[in-house]
């Protein structure tokens, strides 16, 4: 009786760790077949732009540029606010007088194709272009002048320039510990930070979640 209790018992534990071991093998797989979620997304906002961003670039032929029309709006606003694009002093208004993101995506991107239009005609880098629409067309011809490819050398020049024209306008805020000072006209990293984005971008998975984002905007 014995014997046969201790054959009993010793089934009953092979067939619970062999229960254990499948159910762990099962565990295993799924999550391998499952895609990981994107937590604290920090492109979460602007994403959510990118349809009308397309579809007003295309109004213009150029929604190839959309994923770079995102990078922007990241660094200007990072999707927050009734100005994401911060479109309202292109159009010759003051800061955040444009207060719907529909009006300031129309504006942005007009800006955008304005610098992108003048920037081949000049045939500068595209690097110019970006820094362009923080800086300007004047920075185009600036670059234009200077070999035609962009560099933060160029651009803290290029504001230098800005700033001993309107000494009391571009002050940094008076901030001498602020990263541009004494560049205080625009900012002079403007370009890689957005190529930075554009970067990013293209490795972060979009709201719809079928698709990875692409740099091929380019």
């Amino acid at each position: 009786m014995k014997k046969r209790r201790r054959k009993k018992f010793k089934l009953f534990f092979v067939l619970v760790m062999l229960f254990c071991a499948l159910a762990m093998f099962q565990n295993y797989f799924q999550q391998q077949d499952s895609p990981l979620p994107v937590k604290n997304d920090p492109f979460a906002d602007v994403k959510k732009y990118r349809p009308l961003i397309h579809n007003e670039l295309a109004k213009y032929h150029l929604e190839s540029h959309t994923t770079v029309l995102v990078a922007l709006m990241q660094q200007e606003s990072r999707g927050k606010g009734g100005d994401p694009m911060q479109a309202s002093e292109s159009a010759g208004l003051a800061r955040n007088t444009i207060t719907d993101p529909k009006k300031s995506i129309q504006v942005g991107v007009k800006h955008f194709q304005s610098v992108l239009t003048y920037g081949n005609q000049k045939k500068v880098d595209f690097q110019t272009i970006i820094q362009s629409y923080n800086m300007g067309i004047g920075y185009i011809n600036y670059v234009a002048q200077h070999g035609g490819k962009h560099s933060e050398a160029l651009a803290k020049e290029f504001s230098l320039q800005r700033v001993k024209e309107k000494p009391n306008i571009y002050t940094c805020g008076g901030n001498k510990d602020n990263f541009r000072y004494p560049y205080c006209y625009g900012d002079f990293t403007y370009s890689t930070k957005v190529t930075n984005n554009i970067q990013l971008l293209a490795d972060t998975v979009p709201v719809t979640g079928t698709e990875k984002t692409t740099s091929g905007s380019f």
